[in-house]
């Protein structure tokens, strides 16, 4: 198991799935796990017991797991699709907060994305969310640099990457 975390707009999700082809052309089964699908506003990161019994805990008994993907329509969170998580070889998660102390001991590799600034990854995150959620977006950024200060995820990186190495 690996994770990708890092602050938001910073190209997790991109290299994530750079990662997943990289491994799959080589014929290795993986999964990919996007804490987008968890989060909310509301509950940027205390969601995490979701993936741990629907996701973590049935793939490590050797059963596939599954959760309700968070979707969202005018920027608004609603329940959306079940997903089915088959039991791979290699799982990544990515997002924010994968790669937080809970989690630690059980992964192989947690790799830290910086991605820029936070002006340049705010602009980021509004071009692929659209302009009504820079404000949203801005208290993220606020929130995820306390998240990110208390859980020394930065610190326990076993990779740092910048957004210009890939």
């Amino acid at each position: 198991m690996l994770a990708v975390d890092g602050p938001s707009g910073s190209g997790k999700s991109t290299l994530a799935g750079k990662i997943v082809a990289e491994l799959a052309g080589r014929g290795i089964r993986t999964a990919l796990v996007s804490t987008d699908e968890f989060a909310t506003w509301d509950e940027p990161v205390s969601w995490w017991p979701r993936l741990e019994t629907g996701v973590l805990e049935p793939l490590r008994a050797g059963r596939p797991g599954g959760y309700r993907r968070v979707a969202w329509s005018r920027g608004v969170p609603q329940p959306g699709e079940e997903v089915e998580i088959e039991v791979p070889e290699v799982l990544v998660l990515e997002g924010v907060s994968s790669g937080r102390a809970r989690i630690r001991p059980s992964l192989s590799l947690l790799v830290w994305l910086d991605g820029g600034t936070e002006t340049e990854r705010l602009d980021r995150g509004v071009g692929r969310d659209g302009p009504e959620s820079r404000e949203p977006l801005r208290r993220w950024q606020l929130f995820e640099r306390g998240w990110f200060s208390v859980d020394g995820t930065r610190a326990a990186a076993d990779r740092v990457v910048t957004t210009r190495e890939w």
